[in-house]
């Protein structure tokens, strides 16, 4: 794959750069954060096409590709019509005004730019452009008359439906880390647009992103995303702040302090939950002993009979082990408090807690809302849509959080959450049903297969709010009666050779017995002669 970003590298140009720098005293943008990066290995080797552009190159990390020139002329087409809405300067004067940003755009991107001043303006003016162009469609307030000027030639392209294959493949390329433009640029443009005085009614900066949001956003329900540019890197940003809430991320690094002080808050409440879950907690562990009790006493008996002393010493081993079993998933979360998985958790499936008498509730809101109530049995999860761009979407922010540095990463850990309780195609048939998946693809097993594809971390991490649920969902699955019973059945006898090899030798002995009887007791010989009376019967019948 070739980027300019590794181009041979100019020595001359580097020069006049570093020292128009120096000796101009230029001011560097240092305050600003880099907020454009290359997508790290280990993601970028599981799915290359979900964070590489396919069909259209934004900014200067793949504009030098070969396969995505085809959209130059587009791209210039969208410039021209640019120009003619900015009536009080020609597009060579915008190409200037971004040229004054020059350290401010660079200052964005994780990679140095092997591109000259004026290379990057006008790439950037551009660029911006066509994005404008094609964000216009997603406006709430939509300037029809501005679309209908649009050549037929490239109604598959900026599509005001939204229903064509090319306008899906354009918008997952404008989602991706690597394709993004800053910002401020966007603002810029539109701020010169709209004081052209050109006569037409321009549609605000702020409603275009609102219709981009409701458009793109994965979770249902967040209705009032901060629109304020300023405050946004650029549009990836834009969506990873809006569908992830700085509150949502101080939960994760807090959550045991805000637990307590909500429970701190209802100490009657709080009371009673925890009188109600250690009774609970006896009362199982309880059953647990009379049951262990019960099947080390039958096995001793079954030891002491004398047709069984041949098999004593594996009958008195299984004796000896206990019987009660710790709860699913017991272990795994304390070696989680350690180290956190790379691959998928360990958490029971939407069949798997369906299969317990969990039921599942959808919640309008984000991340924040999923909670398990163990009382009731109930499941709260967010309300996802599922459609042609969701994979690329979810994994560029999974992307864009790993290499921002987040404190922690809540929305990769959601990724995992969701994940590991969508196993099979059922599992995405009870979300739907339930209203917590609004599947816009061609199947379930597509859902399914959308969530198993994505499996790999980037690095450890703990979201005390997201592992407190998972945590919960793993001692109510494995407290349920019937799921301790199945581990019981399938460790200590069906995954036993010698309870399988007694099983056998007690059927044989049972088998041999019964047959000794028989001949003591002539049962045989009267089987043999009410055969012969059947037999003698059913020949007379004949011959008649």
């Amino acid at each position: 794959m070739v980027t300019c970003s590794n181009l041979p590298f100019d020595e001359t140009q580097w020069i006049i750069r570093i020292r128009r720098i120096l000796e101009e005293e230029i001011e560097l943008e240092d305050d600003q954060p880099i907020s454009i990066f290359h997508v790290l290995k280990p993601l970028l080797c599981t799915k290359p096409e979900a964070y590489v552009p396919q069909l259209v190159a934004l900014g200067p990390y793949h504009h030098c590709r070969e396969g995505l020139r085809d959209m130059e002329m587009y791209k210039l087409s969208a410039a021209k019509r640019a120009q003619s809405h900015l009536t009080s300067m020609n597009f060579q004067q915008l190409v200037d005004v971004f040229a004054t940003f020059e350290h401010r755009i660079r200052s964005h991107y994780h990679r140095q730019l092997n591109l000259t001043n004026e290379t990057l303006a006008w790439m950037m003016a551009i660029d911006m452009s066509f994005l404008l162009e094609f964000l216009q469609t997603f406006c709430e307030t939509k300037n029809q008359r501005t679309l209908q000027r649009m050549p037929s030639r490239m109604s598959h392209l900026v599509d005001p439906s939204h229903r064509t294959s090319v306008h899906s493949m354009l918008l997952r390329d404008i989602v991706m880390l690597e394709n993004q433009i800053p910002m401020f640029l966007l603002v810029k443009l539109v701020e010169m647009w709209c004081s052209s005085g050109h006569g037409v009614p321009r549609p605000s900066l702020s409603s275009i992103l609102s219709g981009f949001f409701q458009e793109v956003c994965l979770l249902k329900g967040i209705s009032s995303p901060c629109t304020d540019a300023t405050r946004h890197a650029h549009l990836l940003d834009f969506l990873y702040s809006n569908m992830l809430p700085c509150g949502c991320v101080e939960e994760s690094d807090g959550g045991t302090e805000e637990a307590g002080d909500e429970l701190s808050d209802h100490p009657q409440r709080s009371t009673m939950s925890s009188i109600t879950e250690l009774l609970v907690k006896r009362g199982l562990k309880l059953a647990s002993l009379v049951t262990d009790f019960m099947v080390r006493m039958f096995l001793k008996f079954l030891a002491t009979l004398p047709c069984l002393s041949m098999v004593r010493q594996p009958i008195e081993q299984l004796a000896t082990q206990r019987g009660a079993l710790e709860p699913k998933g017991a272990s795994d979360v304390q070696n989680r408090n350690i180290s956190p998985l790379l691959e998928e958790i360990a958490v029971p499936s939407i069949s798997e807690l369906a299969y317990v008498g969990v039921t599942f509730t959808p919640t309008t809101g984000g991340i924040s809302t999923i909670e398990f109530c163990a009382r009731t049995a109930m499941l709260h999860l967010p309300v996802i849509s599922i459609d042609m761009t969701t994979e690329v979407v979810l994994r560029n922010l999974v992307a864009y959080e790993a290499s921002i540095g987040s404190r922690a990463l809540v929305f990769a850990r959601y990724v995992e959450l969701m994940n590991g309780i969508i196993d099979t195609d059922e599992d995405a048939r009870l979300l739907r049903e339930h209203g917590i998946i609004l599947n816009h693809l061609k199947s379930d097993q597509e859902v399914a297969e959308l969530w198993n594809g994505m499996t790999r971390s980037v690095r450890l991490t703990r979201v005390p709010a997201l592992d407190r649920v998972i945590d919960e969902l793993n001692r109510y699955h494995g407290a349920c009666w019937k799921v301790r019973a199945g581990t019981f059945v399938k460790a200590h006898l069906l995954g036993s050779r010698d309870m399988v090899a007694c099983a056998m030798m007690v059927l044989l002995l049972l088998f041999v017995g019964v047959q000794a009887f028989c001949l003591s007791r002539g049962c045989l010989i009267s089987w043999r002669g009410m055969g012969m009376v059947r037999r003698r019967n059913v020949c007379n019948i004949l011959k008649n």
